[in-house]
């Protein structure tokens, strides 16, 4: 299969698969590359791993590409700065920054004795690191609300709960959990201070997807009040990871998550961090993740991949609940 037809196929797939519901934009312009010789071969032109759809149009709307005129606009746009795309490629990837996480991924969180230093892998500009920064209103099922010990804040994140079971707690309540110290990893890094970063990251977001813009603009500006610490590395180099486990706080529980990241990584590699994270298991480090059903088989619990609804969420491979890919919703699984 050549560089171009592997395009036809990705983006055809994209455009049945993935964006319905969510953007009528990206649909219309990856049906149109799909059956778009041209188009393709522009896009082939770059790393096999930097031609994902949502890099791709976020990299040309940021260059200036029409939202309107239809397809044809877009393509006449694509073959005229197809040496800016390639160019930009060369320097960004995809790093789909969502703060909504951090509602998934609570009340594993909260279940941790701390206090807990974390550590994000594939952490891009580390909004997934303030969970603790953040306000929560969960719905549905039961309702919660929750802020952080200094009062509500400017980020407030909405998340469904669903199903009958509730999620596991160290007290009778969902406590916020206590984050003593942060620290994330990622190849290229975003400096939550820096604008063409921030206009990178609310690029990212897709037209048609209300509020998120707004969502990760705000988280931005928290986390660039904390100045994070994130390292530019390989997630997967154990090295990498052990480093930033030995500079955590004494007396802290470190806790390791990759939510959202393990899709983006080729399986030798995932398998090298499964390894990694196995060795600092035994050494007391958790690993809290959230990863596609059919990713990988390292769950301690079964996961019918046919059956299973979004995300897993999983604690030292032991599943908790499905989840939205993106936070929106969480069904408690663990008896």
């Amino acid at each position: 299969m050549t560089a171009a037809d592997e395009v036809a196929e990705r983006y055809g797939r994209f455009a049945l698969v993935e964006t319905p519901g969510r953007s009528a934009l990206y649909a219309e312009w990856a049906r149109g590359v799909a059956q778009d010789a041209s188009a393709c071969a522009v896009i082939g032109r770059l790393p096999p791993d930097r031609r994902q759809p949502p890099l791709v149009f976020a990299l040309a709307r940021l260059r200036g590409a029409p939202k309107v005129g239809g397809y044809a606009a877009f393509a006449d746009w694509l073959i005229q700065h197809a040496d800016e795309l390639v160019a930009d490629a060369s320097v960004r990837s995809l790093q789909t920054n969502e703060p909504q996480r951090s509602a998934v991924l609570l009340p594993a969180l909260a279940a941790i004795e701390g206090p807990i230093a974390l550590i994000e892998l594939g952490a891009s500009a580390g909004l997934c690191l303030l969970p603790d920064r953040y306000s929560y209103r969960y719905g549905g099922a039961r309702s919660v609300a929750l802020d952080p010990v200094d009062g509500p804040s400017s980020v407030v994140l909405s998340c469904e709960l669903r199903g009958d079971r509730s999620p596991e707690r160290r007290r009778p309540e969902l406590l916020m959990p206590e984050i003593v110290w942060r620290a994330g990893l990622d190849l290229r890094p975003l400096d939550p201070s820096d604008a063409d970063d921030r206009r990178f990251a609310t690029a990212l977001v897709w037209p048609g997807e209300t509020g998120r813009a707004a969502r990760i603009d705000a988280a931005l500006d928290l986390a660039a009040a904390e100045h994070l610490r994130i390292d530019a590395g390989d997630a997967t180099d154990p090295e990498a990871l052990r480093r930033l486990v030995d500079s955590t706080p004494s007396g802290a529980t470190a806790v390791v998550t990759t939510p959202g990241l393990l899709p983006h990584v080729p399986r030798a590699g995932r398998e090298r961090l499964f390894d990694a994270l196995a060795e600092l298991r035994s050494a007391g480090v958790h690993w809290v993740s959230l990863d596609p059903p059919a990713l990988h088989e390292r769950w301690t619990t079964p996961v019918d991949a046919s059956g299973w609804p979004g995300f897993v969420l999983s604690h030292n491979g032991r599943v908790l609940a499905a989840a939205d890919p993106l936070g929106a919703w969480l069904e408690w699984r663990a008896s």
